[in-house]
């Protein structure tokens, strides 16, 4: 009888705890590319703003000082519509 509830209690962590700690694992590298992805993104966006203020000349000065902030946005639109592409498609072996 000591073997039969030693030998589930085995089959109980085998079937539990090694699914959870790869979720877990899963779950961290995913959270630290996420966050890594998005300081990224907005260091990318800062540089994209700056190089339309300061590389452009007099082009957006004045009146025009607000278009680089459009220009940043359409660019922040953009990366956040690829970002979707990628996540949204189908896995590989879905694809084909």
């Amino acid at each position: 009888m000591a073997e039969l509830v030693e030998m589930v209690k085995s089959y109980v962590l085998q079937e539990t705890l090694g699914p959870l700690k790869h979720i877990g694992r899963t779950l961290a590298f995913g959270s630290a590319a996420a966050a890594l992805f998005g300081l990224a993104a907005v260091l990318s966006l800062v540089g994209v703003l700056r190089v339309f203020q300061t590389e452009t000349g007099s082009v957006f000065a004045g009146e025009w000082s607000w278009v680089p902030y459009v220009l940043t946005s359409l660019t922040a639109l953009a990366f956040l519509g690829a970002a979707a592409a990628i996540g949204l498609r189908p896995p590989r072996s879905e694809r084909r």
